[in-house]
C-alpha cells in the first residue's frame, strides 16, 4: 500500500466510472479513495458496484450532505495516514486532471526532488484548454495576488492536482486548515512550505470538464481572495502558524 488517489465527489455519475477505470488502467498499483458527499445522483452506488470489480483497490467513504472540497480532502488525508499510505494524491473526478500525469507527480516526489509535487498550469510546458476568458483571469490573477501577499514560491497555488509524501501530511495540524475551495489549496501549500518541505511544480495540461456541472461559484472565488489575507494574517498571530513562520524552506 504505497499510493492512494483521493477523489472527492458530488454528483459525478457521468465521470466516476471512467476516471476510476482510467487510473486502474495505468497498472501502477494505485489505490483510489472516493469521498462522496451524499451525491443524490447515485455516484456512490456506482462506486459500490465497481468495488466488487476492484476489491482492496477501490474504497468509498460516504458523508451526509455537501460538506465541501477542503473537508473531503482532510477526511481522505486522515484516512490515508491511518492506512499507512506513503504517497497521497489529490485529483478531480471530471478529467480536468489527466490520470496519465499521476506517475509524473509520483516520480517528482519518489526520486527525491520534492516533498510535494504540484500539477502546474503556469510553469513552462503547462497549459489550460477550453477555459473562458473570465476563468483565465480569476486563476492567473489569483496566482499573482497570492504570491504578492504570501510570498509563496509556487506559480500555481490554487492547483488541485497534487502528490504529498506521507511525512508532509503527518506534520499538519488539520484543525488549522478551515477553507473549502481555492483558499484550501493555497493554505495546504503555504503550510507545507512554512514547515520546510520542498514543493516542486510539474507541468500539466488542465482541461475544463466536458461532462457534468462545474462546482465553481462566486463564493469559492471570494473565499480565495479573502482567504489569502487570512492565511497571511494567521501566520503572524496564530500560535501554530506563527511557529511555522520561523521554519526554513528545504532546498
Amino acid at each position: 500500500m504505497e499510493k492512494l488517489v483521493i477523489i472527492p465527489t458530488y454528483n459525478e455519475k457521468e465521470n466516476i466510472e471512467a476516471i476510476i477505470t482510467a487510473v486502474f488502467s495505468l497498472q501502477q498499483d494505485y489505490h483510489i479513495l472516493i469521498v462522496d458527499d451524499g451525491s443524490p445522483d447515485g455516484t456512490g452506488k456506482i462506486v459500490e458496484r465497481l468495488m466488487l470489480e476492484y476489491p482492496q483497490q477501490l474504497f468509498l467513504e460516504e458523508r451526509s450532505g455537501k460538506l465541501g472540497l477542503g473537508t473531503a480532502y482532510i477526511y481522505g488525508f486522515n484516512w490515508a495516514l491511518n492506512k499507512g499510505y506513503q504517497y497521497i494524491f489529490e485529483m478531480d473526478a471530471d478529467f480536468s486532471h489527466n490520470p496519465n500525469d499521476l506517475e509524473r507527480l509520483y516520480e517528482a516526489c519518489k526520486n527525491g526532488k520534492g516533498d510535494v509535487a504540484v500539477g502546474s498550469r503556469y510553469v513552462k510546458g503547462g497549459s489550460v484548454l477550453n477555459w473562458p476568458l473570465d476563468r483565465h483571469i480569476y486563476s492567473k490573477g489569483g496566482a499573482i495576488y497570492t504570491k504578492i501577499i504570501t510570498w509563496l514560491p509556487v506559480k500555481d497555488p490554487t492547483a488541485g492536482f497534487v502528490c504529498y509524501k506521507r511525512e508532509v501530511l503527518a506534520a499538519f495540524d488539520f484543525s488549522q486548515v478551515t477553507f473549502v475551495g481555492y483558499a484550501f489549496q493555497i493554505g495546504m501549500k503555504f503550510i507545507a512550505w512554512k514547515l520546510g518541505f520542498k514543493i516542486v511544480e510539474v507541468p500539466i495540461t488542465f482541461q475544463d470538464r466536458k461532462i457534468g456541472i462545474s462546482k465553481m461559484s462566486k463564493g469559492i472565488i471570494l473565499e480565495g481572495i479573502l482567504g489569502v489575507l487570512k492565511i497571511q494574517r494567521q501566520s503572524w498571530v496564530n500560535p501554530y502558524t506563527r511557529k511555522l513562520s520561523t521554519a526554513t524552506t528545504v532546498n
